[in-house]
């Protein structure tokens, strides 16, 4: 298998684990409702992107300054139990409560702590993978039910200007991302294009990638770094790609020897939120599918955002890094009100008002 054909088998599988989370979601969403897990009390104040856009704020200047206080372990810590948590609320709707103890599902509890035990001690990449989609399901069904029409749009909105500030301006993303990359933990989606690739074999990030969420070498030796490439993680910048040389001209051949891409578990994630608040909160267009909620809206938002993806991916394959969310969120806004005015609503309608 030549090197182009070894990285379109990659994104492929890239698109795949965006469709995981996303059908996971909308798997979720009315189990969700059902076990009341709605976090606010009205899904259309639009001062829930505010607030929601706040802690996410916070949440990177906390892990910044981490960073520079050698505090690793502490935001590895985070995300393993945030990991266990959300497997536990996912594990707990599909997972038949033949053995309990007291109201305690025990096998889903078993399945949610064997995620976290996946992490702590043995994070490769399947691992890393498995846990991601598990969380961006978990994650996006429960915004996504949060979140009506209109907040869902403004939040993704501002994260799409926010991650083409932090990736293109101030750069902080990529200090984010190499901080995050040395952790292994499922803020990112790891993409071997290598049947040899191991994640645990692979360098640390002083000679890896980073900025907005791909790439590696063509060896198991790791990228180089967050300056020099790029990788989203926290799920706002999204792509670049290591090669051996990255230059202005166009992809060198080299470019396309890589054994793995990256791609941030936000970038599956943010999107997917409006996926499932259309999915949710339109009432026309309902299309029957068994296990999964799903109208005409939601799948233009899906198909937007896995175009806005391909998009990303054959920018990224240049050799330069990007933004992920301003290509996905722009997609799944775009699909969105395709879908939602073919389903014959009102543009003011469907955006909320």
């Amino acid at each position: 298998m030549n090197d182009r054909t070894r990285v379109l088998a990659a994104v492929g599988l890239t698109v795949l684990l965006f469709l995981g989370v996303q059908l996971g979601a909308l798997a979720l969403t009315d189990p969700f409702q059902e076990s009341d897990r709605q976090a606010v009390e009205d899904p259309d104040n639009p001062t829930n992107s505010i607030v929601y856009f706040a802690i996410i704020l916070g949440a990177t200047g906390f892990m910044l300054a981490a960073f520079r206080y050698d505090l690793q372990w502490l935001i590895r810590a985070m995300i393993i139990g945030v990991s266990v948590m959300l497997a536990w609320f996912v594990f707990l709707e599909f997972v038949p409560s033949a053995v309990t103890v007291g109201d305690t599902n025990v096998l889903a509890a078993l399945a949610a702590i064997g995620v976290g035990a996946g992490l702590l001690f043995y994070p490769e990449w399947y691992v890393i993978d498995t846990a991601g989609v598990l969380m961006g399901a978990g994650a996006a069904a429960l915004f996504g039910i949060s979140f009506g029409l209109l907040p869902a749009i403004l939040l993704l909105a501002v994260l799409a200007v926010y991650d083409a500030i932090s990736v293109y301006g101030t750069e902080h993303m990529l200090d984010l991302a190499e901080g995050v990359m040395d952790l292994k933990i499922p803020v990112v989606l790891v993409v071997p294009t290598t049947l040899s690739y191991s994640y645990l074999a692979a360098g640390s990030t002083d000679d890896v990638l980073e900025d907005g969420g791909a790439g590696s070498d063509g060896t198991i030796e790791a990228p180089r770094s967050a300056e020099e490439t790029g990788a989203d993680t926290d799920g706002d910048a999204a792509a670049a790609i290591d090669g051996d040389d990255s230059g202005d001209e166009g992809p060198p051949a080299d470019e396309l020897d890589r054994d793995a891409l990256f791609i941030g578990l936000g970038d599956a994630v943010i999107p997917t939120i409006l996926v499932v608040s259309a999915a949710y909160f339109v009432e026309v267009g309902t299309i029957a599918v068994p296990v999964i909620t799903l109208n005409v809206a939601a799948l233009g938002a899906i198909l937007g955002t896995i175009a806005g993806l391909l998009v990303l991916m054959y920018m990224v394959l240049k050799g330069r890094p990007h933004a992920g969310l301003p290509l996905l969120n722009g997609g799944a806004i775009g699909g969105y009100l395709l879908g939602a005015l073919a389903s014959g609503l009102s543009i003011v309608t469907a955006l909320g008002f």
